[in-house]
């Protein structure tokens, strides 16, 4: 292959890639066996928020494999730069041979987005018409966007973060495009909605039990580390509890580490992956079922997206 058309960076990705089919083509692929997977997590330590480096490879045996190279700087916030950068390269599964390079960060989040929505379009109540979505960081909108192509019957949007002004400029892009408001009190935006997606680096939970709605959709998406949380101990007690994979969230992230250990829930208060929900196991029972969604966005998920990347912007 051409060195020219080795690489697919971010414009030609996004022109060509929709979530729509992304959604519909990781539901397929969570119906092929699983990829082995293997990570490796390097921290630099001695500085105030610290810094990260997530390796990540998976391999689809006789399909592909790939390898992703992530970054992880928190502060790059406050100097105007997104907090994740990252590279992928995708490789024939037979012969090894490089087919890819990748932006990884495009990559990234479309991967993580149509995980969240293929998550919500299994668990939430299909009639969903309001989001909140928690944190304005670089994920958010395409959170958003995916979320609403899986639910099109959401009518009104509403954008919750400790930063009003990383809150107030999100909600003047998108509101050129669709009904999207500030929402200034979190409990208050928890509990109006049918959908919450919440995008954050917090490491201390910020979605209360006590504030969820019966019949919410929780999406949880920014724990990636064994000291992070989102939701705390009352919102896991009154929700089916679900992850996109068990291999990569029980006793990987904060999320359910934290209450596993302090006896809140165990292991068999996981109902299912997607995996498990892709093979048409039940995730809602009823419309008044609250549901919470852990977001792991493992190697698999990248290998996956990957896959559906090649598809789309192959050579004719």
């Amino acid at each position: 292959m051409a060195s020219d058309s080795f690489h697919l960076g971010a414009a030609e990705i996004f022109e060509r890639v929709s979530f729509g089919p992304l959604v519909d083509d990781l539901a397929r692929m969570h119906r092929e066996a699983p990829a082995d997977l293997r990570d490796l997590l390097l921290e630099q330590h001695g500085k105030m928020d610290k810094d990260y480096c997530l390796i990540r490879a998976a391999w689809q045996g006789g399909s592909a494999l790939g390898v992703k190279i992530a970054s992880v700087f928190p502060a790059n916030v406050s100097l105007g730069l997104p907090a994740i950068h990252a590279a992928y390269v995708l490789f024939d599964g037979v012969n090894g041979v490089p087919v890819r390079s990748i932006d990884g960060t495009a990559l990234t989040y479309l991967k993580t987005a149509a995980d969240s929505a293929l998550g919500s379009r299994l668990l939430a109540r299909p009639d969903c018409q309001r989001l909140l979505m928690v944190g304005a960081g670089a994920m958010a909108p395409y959170l958003i966007e995916a979320h609403c192509t899986v639910h099109p019957g959401i009518e009104s949007v509403r954008i919750w973060n400790r930063s009003r002004g990383r809150r107030d400029a999100l909600v003047e892009t998108l509101a050129q495009h669709q009904h999207v408001e500030a929402a200034r009190d979190l409990a208050e935006a928890v509990g109006w909605a049918d959908l919450i997606c919440c995008a954050t680096m917090s490491s201390e939970p910020l979605i209360r039990g006590e504030w969820l709605s019966e019949g919410v959709h929780l999406d949880l998406v920014g724990a990636f580390r064994k000291d992070m949380r989102e939701a705390d101990d009352e919102a896991l007690r009154r929700a089916r509890l679900f992850v996109d994979s068990r291999n990569t969230t029980i006793g990987e992230i904060g999320e359910l580490v934290i209450p596993m250990n302090a006896g809140v829930i165990s292991e068999d208060d996981v109902l299912a992956d997607l995996y498990d929900l892709c093979a048409d196991t039940k995730g809602r029972h009823s419309p008044g079922d609250i549901t919470i969604y852990k977001n792991g966005g493992g190697g698999h998920l990248d290998l996956m997206t990957a896959r559906h990347i090649q598809s789309r912007c192959a050579p004719v």
